[in-house]
Formats: C-alpha cells, structure tokens, sequence
C-alpha cells in the first residue's frame, strides 16, 4: 500500500549557510505510516504549489522565532533570532494547504507560527513578558516530561489523548499569547499558556507546543499524534482516488 507523503518544512541554520532536518521528525512520521519529505527552502509560488501537489499532508516543525512583524510588532530585544525565509516561505505554504483543505501538524513554532499567520499574536519571550514557575525550556533529556497539560473537553485532542493532563518535554522561550479566531485552544499548560489548538472549518489542522519528535519513541501519546496527522493524509489521498 502507498503511504501518504509527508513535506517537512527544512530547519534553517543561517550561519553555516544550510538547511536540514532533526531525524525526530522523519522518523516519527515514517513509524506512523507516512512517507517523510524535506522539502526545500524557497517561497516561489510556483515551486510551492508543485511540492503541495505530491503531498498528502504538511508538517510545520520548529526552529527560529516567528519574525514579530507578521503579527504587528517591533522586535524587542528578547526577541530570538528570526529567519525571513522561513516565515515567507510557510506564509504561502500555509495558505496552500488551507486552500487545499491538507492536513497540516504543527510543532513548537508550529503552533506559534500557523496562529501568528492566521492573525494571533505571541509572546516575544516568555521569561520577560510572562513569567511563570512552569518549566517551558527544558534541559537535555528531552524526550522527558517537565511539566502537565491538560486536554480541553469536547476538543479533537481530548477525544485522542483523553481529558486528564498528560505529561509533556518543552522547550521554547515565545508562546502563543492572543489565539486567533480561527483556531480553538486544545489543551493547556497549569500556567494558561496555551499549549494545543485546532482549526475547526479544516479537515485536520492541528498544532501542538510541545515536542513529540523528541518523545515518540518512549511516549504513546506522541506516538498517538503522528498517527492521528498521518491518518488524515492517508485519508485524503485514498478520497482523491
């Protein structure tokens, strides 16, 4: 049986010049069923539109801070590094996929990104701007628990993971700060930061602030999302059939 093909958004490192990918994310698609892609880092409409084409699902991974110009605000100094082809590169991407009603998986700046891009703003940092005793940015290992989130009811994610709070790694410094309207929250950490959300006139558009490419392999739960993405792919591609 073919298995739905997954692009990746490419991580960028802008020093070295490269982009690449963390293994986490190929492999967590591939043990759930899917075909694993990086796709290459370019924001032509054209080019964009051809790779959207031989996928059946998009995955918006992690990386640099969101640029806070696409959600109407001056970059501060806490602010992390950004990266402007990234940004404009998943900008097209992003409305690409929601043209196409494709399933989409965001991770980390996955769910900042798809919120800021859909009108939502974020927390520049987390330390400075909201403060809490939650620990959001782990330390190695991080395929470990550090702190809860618990799953909203009559919510997607609660029907996948169940309604009690479950254990998550963390590790980022901006959150999402005002969710956009066209998302709803899924889950949230003890502290309200918003930790899950969906989009609920999509097929499947789900985006989580934790890390399950770096869990998969010891935690079911993450297991559980790169399954549930991989499915909706499958799905669609057997209906395009």
């Amino acid at each position: 049986m073919k298995r739905p093909v997954i692009g990746i958004v490419p991580l960028v490192d802008i020093q070295r010049e490269s982009y690449w990918m963390l293994p986490g994310y190929m492999e967590g698609v591939a043990e759930a069923g899917g075909l694993p892609v990086m796709l290459p880092l370019t924001d032509g409409e054209a080019q964009l539109g051809q790779m959207a084409a031989l996928c059946d699902g998009l995955l918006f991974t992690g990386g640099q801070d969101v640029e806070p110009a696409l959600y109407g605000e001056e970059k501060e100094a806490f602010c992390g590094e950004c990266c402007p082809e990234r940004d404009a590169m998943e900008s097209k991407l992003l409305d690409i996929a929601l043209g196409r009603d494709m399933p989409v998986f965001g991770i980390c700046r996955g769910i900042q990104f798809i919120n800021a891009a859909l009108g939502g703003t974020l927390y520049q940092d987390l330390p400075v701007q909201r403060p809490s005793a939650v620990e959001h940015r782990q330390r190695p290992p991080y395929d470990a628990p550090v702190h809860t989130v618990t799953p909203l009811p009559d919510t997607p994610l609660a029907a996948l993971l169940g309604q009690g709070p479950i254990g998550v790694n963390s590790c980022h410094h901006q959150a999402v700060r005002t969710l956009t309207p066209k998302l709803s929250a899924m889950a949230a950490a003890p502290d309200g930061i918003v930790e899950a959300a969906y989009m609920p006139d999509r097929r499947f558009v789900w985006a989580v602030q934790w890390h399950p490419e770096f869990a998969f392999r010891v935690d079911e739960n993450s297991r559980k999302l790169f399954r549930a993405f991989v499915r909706a792919a499958e799905e669609g591609m057997s209906a395009a059939l």
